[in-house]
Order: structure tokens, then sequence, then C-alpha cells
């Protein structure tokens, strides 16, 4: 990745590279940078560039090259999570540090079903002409197949002068999640651990 890096005059007394370090995890560590993933932490820095103070403005301007080590599943790969909750939309799963994983109806163990009474989700499994209803609890852990990943751009956009917006779009604007997987558990070996586990 490459980016400009500001080192404000008050971080002078310490070493630039240490300072450039800082900086950088400071902006994107724990945050999603679009079309790349989940940013955990600083791996190296490769170049940095010449430095340039503005008029105006006492910091230093660096360009730095460096790469930093990333949150992002490949299609098709097999993981274990907890289930969080779950809604008619599907199962909703977290991974300890990433929670935005979602398991749609049609992608869970066939037949499956939502309890209304329990809010979770149910699969519906026979044995010799017996129903079993195997509930997936909350906390409970679960493996499943990478299917589908989505980017949303949730940078703040400026004024347009074309439409104007009500509390209520903004509202469902700020809450979308600018990174989510989505999962599959509609094969076997998939699902909650303990369906497999005897």
């Amino acid at each position: 990745m490459k980016d400009t890096v500001r080192i404000p005059p008050w971080l002078f007394n310490i070493k630039f590279n240490d300072a450039v370090n800082e900086a950088l995890n400071k902006k994107f560590a724990n945050k999603v940078v679009h079309n790349v993933g989940l940013c955990i932490a600083l791996w190296d820095i490769t170049k940095i560039e010449d430095s340039f103070i503005f008029p105006g403005d006492g910091a230093s301007h660096s360009i730095v090259h460096f790469r930093y080590i990333v949150y992002r599943p490949f299609i098709d790969e097999v993981l274990t999570g907890k289930t969080k909750s779950c809604s008619k939309e599907g199962v909703y799963v977290s991974m300890g540090f990433f929670d935005d994983i979602l398991i749609p109806a049609d992608a869970m163990q066939h037949p499956s079903r939502f309890d209304d009474k329990e809010q979770l989700w149910a699969w519906s499994y026979e044995v010799e002409e017996e129903k079993h209803d195997l509930f997936m609890d909350i906390g409970e852990e679960i493996r499943f197949r990478v299917v589908d990943e989505t980017f949303v751009d949730t940078t703040p956009t400026g004024p347009d002068g074309t439409s104007v917006e009500t509390s209520d779009n903004s509202d469902s604007e700020s809450k979308k999640s600018p990174y989510t997987i989505v999962g599959s558990i509609s094969e076997p070996g998939l699902g909650l651990l303990s369906w497999w586990n005897s």
C-alpha cells in the first residue's frame, strides 16, 4: 500500500520510523479498506520518500510504501466461528475479531426452518423415519464455507444538490457494513461442530 503520512511537530522528538509506524497503525488498524479487507497491523515499511513541510503547517508529509496484515478469507475457504444471532434472514457468525458474517436462509442444511418461538434456526434431520430438530444455539461453534464477499463504500459523500436525503435514509446508510462475508453450511460436515462430533 502507499499513503501520505503526516507527522505533527510534537512527534519530532521520537525516531521518525516509530512516528510513521504509529501514524499508519492509527489510520489503518482495525479498519476496512475498500476492496482490500480488514486491516490488522502494520507488517513493514518498504520505502519512505522525501519529506515536505508546507507553508502554514509545521508537520512533515511523506509518501510511505508499506505492507499491512489484512484479514480477507478466500472464496471456498472453510472457517470456524461462533453463532452470534439468528433472524429470518439467516444466522450471523462471529470470528471474535470480525462479526459481519451471514449464513443466509437458502444456504442452510436442507431442510431447515426458522423457529419463531425459539428465534433460532433448526435443521430437521431425519434418521430411520424419525425427525430430529437440531437447533443452532447462540454461542455454538459453527463450520462454514465462504461463498461470497461484499464491499460497500461507506466514505462520506458531499452534497450534490440533486436530492435531499431524509434522516431515515442517512440512518440506514450509516448502519451498512463496509465488508460482509457470506457463508454456506449446505453440505456434509458443515454447520454446528456438535452435529458431527458423534
